[in-house]
């Protein structure tokens, strides 16, 4: 199963235009959205705090094994241009292939969330650290411009849909389906005979990551087409559903 390190910004200074909430907290609430969608459809994470800074949300990053790095951020302009620009920019690196695929993906998908779809580019960068100096494939989003009163209401307005559409470029990155967050629950395997196979995707020749016995206790996470997402033993995955009793108790 994909892990992804998740860094919302750090920097509580750059409030919004009408001085009403910063772009650290606004951020903050999108990656608060993004997490019921990243469980439901199998996707573990690690998340920066707001007490950390870019350069330890780096070094965080870089000392795990992360499949993508995914820094949020909201954009302002210069001075001489304050409050006049608008619009989606998404670096990544051009020195990372997948990098660049994600960031693809990405810009694609919130066309069809932000008001002005001709205003969301994908933008190559050296010299942003969360892009240029992360070892997993890494991707820094700025979801529009804060000291704009048009794209900070349209931020503030569309928390969950952006986290939504960011989750959704995830799966599609990844090539697992997108899972609608549900109640999680416990289920208890119900078999015959031998174990029950939990794989690394909800196909029948994925990987098997882990062997559940009858009797055995999971946390569903998610549903998907006879297949549940599935924690066991810490270890997430898929297993079929009809060897699984969902406990609603």
């Amino acid at each position: 199963m994909p892990t992804i390190y998740l860094s919302p910004s750090t920097q509580e200074y750059n409030l919004y235009y009408d001085g009403n909430g910063s772009e650290e907290y606004y951020m903050n609430l999108i990656a608060d959205a993004m997490e019921p969608y990243l469980t439901a459809s199998g996707i573990a994470y690690v998340r920066n705090t707001p007490q950390m800074t870019a350069a330890s949300s780096i070094q965080a990053s870089n000392a795990g094994n992360y499949d993508v790095h995914l820094a949020l951020h909201s954009n302002a302009a210069p001075e001489s241009l304050s409050g006049q620009l608008t619009g989606i920019d998404v670096y990544y690196s051009p020195n990372s292939e997948r990098g660049r695929r994600l960031a693809d993906i990405l810009a694609a998908n919130l066309k069809a969330v932000y008001y002005d779809p001709t205003k969301v580019q994908t933008r190559t960068t050296t010299s942003i650290g969360e892009v240029a100096r992360t070892r997993a494939p890494a991707v820094l989003l700025e979801l529009g411009y804060h000291d704009n009163p048009t794209d900070a209401a349209w931020i503030r307005a569309n928390i969950n849909a952006i986290a939504r559409n960011l989750v959704y470029s995830l799966t599609e990155y990844f090539g697992i389906p997108f899972i609608e967050p549900e109640p999680i629950s416990q289920g208890t395997v119900d078999i015959t005979s031998g174990s029950l196979n939990i794989r690394s995707a909800p196909s029948l020749s994925a990987p098997v990551i882990a062997s559940a016995y009858d009797g055995d206790t999971v946390t569903i996470l998610g549903e998907w087409d006879g297949w549940y997402v599935v924690r066991y033993n810490n270890l997430d995955g898929y297993a079929r559903s009809e060897y699984i009793t969902r406990n609603y108790n």
